[in-house]
C-alpha cells in the first residue's frame, strides 16, 4: 500500500481530524523522528542496524510498515 494512503487510513481511525493539517502534521512529525534516529550518536556503526530498526518501529506506528525486509527480529 502507498505510504499516503496508509497514514490517511491511521488518520481516518481518529475522531475529529482536518485531514490536511493532520496529515501534513503526521508527515512532519514522523521526518523529525526519522532525524533524531538518524543523528542518535549514542549508536556506533556496529550498532547501525538498530538505528533502522528505530526507523521502521516509526513506519509501524502510523500503520505502514518496513515490508518484507523487517526480519530484525
Amino acid at each position: 500500500m502507498q505510504l499516503n494512503q496508509e497514514i490517511l487510513i491511521y488518520l481516518l481511525k481518529r475522531e475529529g481530524f482536518d485531514l490536511q493539517r493532520d496529515f501534513d502534521n503526521e508527515c512532519y512529525r514522523a521526518l523529525a523522528k526519522i532525524r533524531e534516529v538518524l543523528r542518535d550518536d549514542t549508536l556506533d556503526d556496529e550498532e547501525c542496524f538498530m538505528r533502522i530498526e528505530r526507523i521502521i518501529t516509526i513506519y509501524e506506528e502510523m500503520g505502514s510498515g518496513g515490508g518484507t525486509r523487517h526480519d530484525f527480529g
